[in-house]
């Protein structure tokens, strides 16, 4: 029998509003003396489904975890807004709501596959984080071949465009799930935690529905690749650690298996993970990224010892 994983309660809600009117709720996890680690997703998903990896790091750190607008707790709003360059803009407008409503602290950022190309664009680079900690960001293809994330990208670009929108019940987007060779390395308990948390009561009629709908996903995916781009470390101004997939796995595609794009970061992988490394073996991730924090002194510039 699956193991079952829920999601608790947040210690504080808040909402934080666009200059549009989106609205982006604000979830607060974990220990509020600890230092704050903000978390965000990837395309289409929602940081409730991460539960596996962060639900690891409540004991020590401040949480802090957010979707991006049309996922997730977010409801979805005009389509013509759902694109990386408004999602810049929303990190900005986040990163001061969490200093408004859980008051001013160093953080540190948190983020997997599109969170990261998002955090990557702002200006500068990683926004107000003292440290940024990037999964599989999509910055290379494991050729080297810039041109193949294009590629890539149109492919998951027509696989989200033919996804069903609405399911009969969320076991049956567990089961669809389960049988996709893409999520064969998830952990037990993940699809279902999936059905719950990516889906939401279909507007109209019975079943469930997408809470970020395929057409709004594959919209992200025809257009990321002007987002994409190896990044000038001289314009972060901040730690950088990138933690990618096994890049000898069919489903990690990045970082690339040439790494001079990313010689001037720290970077390491997970073996045996693929692209969903923080839903697969969690407990690495966060090995992974807790000794990076530990090297560069961010438990102590936060005023307590590491464990």
């Amino acid at each position: 029998m699956h193991d079952i994983l829920d999601v608790p309660e947040p210690r504080a809600i808040a909402e934080v509003c666009m200059p549009d009117g989106t609205g982006i709720a604000l979830r607060r996890h974990g220990n509020p003396d600890g230092p704050r680690l903000v978390l965000s997703h990837g395309n289409g998903l929602a940081i409730d489904l991460y539960y596996p990896f962060w639900s690891l790091l409540t004991d020590r750190f401040d949480l802090v975890l957010y979707d991006f607008r049309n996922h997730g707790w977010n409801v979805p709003r005009d389509p013509r807004s759902h694109n990386v360059a408004t999602f810049v803009s929303d990190n900005d407008h986040v990163a001061r709501g969490i200093d408004r409503h859980f008051g001013k602290k160093p953080w540190i950022g948190v983020f997997h596959s599109l969170s990261a190309v998002t955090a990557l664009n702002q200006e500068p680079p990683g926004g107000a984080a003292a440290a940024l900690v990037l999964f599989d960001p999509p910055i290379l293809p494991p050729s080297g071949e810039p041109l193949e994330i294009d590629a890539r990208w149109q492919k998951m670009r027509i696989a989200a465009r033919l996804r069903p929108e609405r399911y009969g019940s969320r076991g049956q987007f567990a089961d669809s799930m389960t049988r996709s060779p893409m999520f064969a390395r998830l952990r037990p308990g993940v699809a279902d935690l999936a059905s719950r948390v990516l889906l939401r009561p279909a507007r109209e009629g019975d079943g469930y529905q997408l809470r970020c709908p395929p057409e709004y996903e594959a919209q992200i995916f025809e257009y990321i690749f002007a987002y994409n781009f190896t990044p000038d470390p001289a314009k972060i101004g901040c730690p950088v650690q990138v933690i990618g997939g096994d890049p000898t796995l069919a489903f990690s595609f990045f970082p690339s298996l040439d790494l001079s794009g990313l010689i001037s970061f720290h970077y390491d992988f997970v073996p045996g993970a693929t692209h969903y490394l923080q839903l697969e073996n969690p407990e690495e991730c966060v090995s992974t990224m807790v000794e990076f924090l530990e090297r560069h002194g961010l438990f102590e510039a936060a005023g307590i010892r590491p464990q």
